[in-house]
């Protein structure tokens, strides 16, 4: 069946609202509506939202429809109910992603370049067609076929960003295969325990990584986690560098396995709701959850999201420099733009190196028109100044975008007024891993709209967020503040978490009933504006990284001396958080500072480096409930200074254990102070 365009598929949906009301359809701008009139028009932000939320089968069945690629149509638009955690969309219908974003433009323009790849190496840019990379998946696919990675299979990549690693996803997409990417900072430890959980067949790994001028022995890793991991049958091992690593019984050598195979491979036609990837993120409860995104759903709504947030068009150069062991990197680095037929930018390498002109130096080069970070980077880069920004050309910007935590005021006027010259639509946008893709950014909207700094603002079409107090009521109106939940279902949540169901109700939907609970926060201004106020749970956002207090903690009590520890968020002018440990030491521990490294050490070895407490603090006890919980809420008060107001605290087992911790808290600041002198 001949693909449509995402534009054409908009352009259609579009199109037919304004029919209706005679208007003709001239581009995909929104329609903005008069000064004074008393209704928005026809093909309005309002009007299209409005309809979205009412009738969400008429707003996706022409898109999803037009998008993407089907081999059978689907009967059904939608089946979701959240009381159940049951959610389906385009049932019936059967597909194959890879197809959706390789062999649908390989037919319209091989030679158009899918993929720029910004290695580690300044000015060493690598450009791959969607003629290659189709080439490269299908090679892949194949040695994945012959290593025996059957349909559902689970196959591990623990790659950093590079064309082999995407073509590893799609080729997994291309027989039917399950990928998991694992963020490659993570240790050993943190990636064996990803692939027990989803009992993964195949690594696909380098022999090392590059990234600011620093090699990773990823293999190595590799080779310490398998260790771990009976279900790991082959392990296929790419080279970045001219590096010998050592090869095992379970390893292959990729690049010379691939190049024994034909550059076709027929696709494995999947239903619109099974699964396509999982990927593991952090939850209070200490054990990562392997959310689960499906096919059809996910891969429209990360198409149509990245269309209309960034304005992405035809020839554009999209420029998002997240990591494709994140969401972000899945759904806007890979299925998002390549489903659009986009030329996506591959960034090796980090913000500062080989100094704080890289990623402008980078957009001079490569002409990106939309570019799409994280705040940290962002809060970095402003404290090396202006200068390194001005010495580029950055004329070919339209959009920018941040994404990952909530973006400070500060920040936001710098990424705006110094980046984007003053002139560049900001996107601050607010999603998750959960939710597949972005839920609420100032685009799209009418042409001129208001955009508000640090503020997410509007919900994307489909997407109907409230507010609840902490009895489960809804709060009305504007200038209120509450728990974000989301009434109703849109194609690219995720399913479930892997082999855990009853998690997955538990984690989304039994909070709050009927609602999906985002674990944020949010403000609504009295214009109806959002803006996300932070977590509430005891999860750390570190520089974008979600990350679950109690991993840190499991971590910190491997040592023997320390029977008890607390975790909680700290402020951090460039991470946004990091996490402020508190340890209670046994009685006969005598080297408090050997402790402390030794922690750390684990704290690294177990999940990642980014991880490492930013201080910790030994105490003689925390504060419990008579019923022995730790009351977290009281540390974090402590640490930020806002003890005048502790809230309820009558469940305290001994209320004195807030004084004794304040003392020894401020001895700690003294410390510091006196250090820095």
């Amino acid at each position: 069946m001949a693909a449509r365009s995402l534009g054409r598929g908009v352009g259609r949906l579009l199109g037919s609202l304004l029919v209706r009301s005679g208007q003709p359809l001239r581009s995909l701008r929104w329609v903005s509506a008069p000064r004074g009139a008393d209704a928005p028009p026809p093909g309005s932000y309002p009007v299209l939202s409005a309809q979205a939320a009412r009738e969400p089968a008429a707003f996706w069945g022409p898109l999803a429809r037009d998008v993407l690629v089907w081999d059978t149509p689907y009967h059904t638009v939608w089946d979701c109910d959240f009381s159940r955690g049951k959610i389906g969309w385009f049932l019936g219908g059967r597909l194959n992603v890879s197809v959706c974003c390789l062999d649908q433009h390989v037919q319209k323009s091989p030679e158009s370049v899918a993929l720029i790849w910004e290695r580690d190496e300044p000015g060493t840019e690598v450009r791959i067609t969607y003629r290659e990379l189709l080439e490269t998946t299908c090679r892949l696919a194949n040695t994945l076929k012959r290593y025996g990675v059957h349909r559902g299979d689970r196959v591990a990549i623990y790659m950093p960003v590079s064309p082999m690693a995407v073509a590893a996803m799609l080729a997994c997409a291309r027989i039917g295969a399950i990928h998991n990417v694992v963020f490659a900072g993570f240790s050993a430890e943190s990636l064996a325990g990803r692939i027990n959980d989803a009992k993964c067949k195949v690594v696909i790994t380098y022999n090392q990584g590059l990234r600011g001028g620093r090699v990773t022995e990823l293999k190595k890793i590799v080779d310490e986690a398998v260790k771990q991991c009976p279900t790991i049958q082959h392990v296929l091992v790419a080279h970045r560098t001219d590096a010998k690593v050592n090869m095992g019984p379970l390893d292959v050598h990729l690049e010379q396995e691939m190049a024994n195979e034909v550059p076709v491979c027929a696709p494995e036609i999947m239903g619109s709701e099974d699964m396509l990837f999982m990927l593991y993120t952090s939850g209070s409860t200490g054990k990562p959850k392997g959310l689960v995104h499906t096919q059809a759903g996910y891969l429209l709504y990360a198409a149509v999201t990245h269309k209309l947030v960034f304005d992405y068009q035809p020839g554009d150069v999209f420029g998002c420099v997240a990591d494709i062991g994140w969401i972000t990197g899945h759904s806007y680095v890979v299925y998002g733009p390549l489903c659009n037929g986009a030329t996506s930018v591959l960034f090796e390498s980090t913000p500062v190196y080989p100094d704080a002109g890289r990623y402008w130096e980078t957009v001079q080069r490569l002409k990106i028109n939309q570019f799409y970070g994280a705040p940290t980077a962002v809060r970095l880069l402003l404290k090396h100044g202006d200068a390194w920004v001005k010495k580029y050309d950055r004329s070919s910007l339209r959009t920018l975008g941040s994404v990952g935590e909530p973006i400070n005021n500060e920040a936001w006027d710098w990424l705006h007024k110094v980046v984007g010259d003053g002139r560049c639509t900001l996107v601050d946008t607010w999603w998750q891993t959960e939710t597949g893709g972005i839920c609420i950014a100032p685009r799209p909207s009418e042409e001129g709209a208001e955009i508000l700094p640090g503020m997410a603002m509007r919900p994307f079409f489909g997407i109907l967020p409230v507010l609840l107090d902490e009895k489960g009521n809804v709060v009305e109106g504007g200038d209120v503040t509450g728990a974000l939940c989301i009434s109703q279902a849109w194609p690219g949540m995720a399913r479930t978490i892997y082999g855990d169901h009853n998690r997955f109700i538990d984690s989304y939907f039994r909070t709050f009933p009927g609602y999906y609970f985002t674990g944020d926060g949010a403000y609504r201004t009295e214009s109806g504006y959002y803006q996300i106020t932070g977590r509430m749970d005891d999860v750390i956002n570190i520089s974008g990284h979600r990350l679950g207090t109690a991993e840190i903690e499991d971590a910190i009590a491997e040592h023997p001396a320390v029977p008890e520890t607390a975790v909680v968020s700290f402020p951090h002018d460039i991470k946004g958080e990091v996490p402020f440990a508190f340890i209670v030491l046994r009685d006969d521990a005598s080297d408090t500072e050997s402790v402390m490294k030794e922690v750390k050490s684990s704290v690294a070895s177990r999940i990642a480096k980014y991880a490492v407490p930013d201080q910790i603090l030994v105490v003689k006890r925390l504060p419990k409930t008579r019923s022995g919980k730790v009351m977290r809420r009281l540390l974090r008060k402590i640490v930020m200074g806002t003890v005048q107001d502790l809230g309820d605290t009558t469940t305290l087992e001994d209320p004195n254990v807030i004084v004794e911790i304040m003392n020894t808290y401020q001895k700690h600041k003294d410390r510091q102070a006196a250090a820095t002198k």
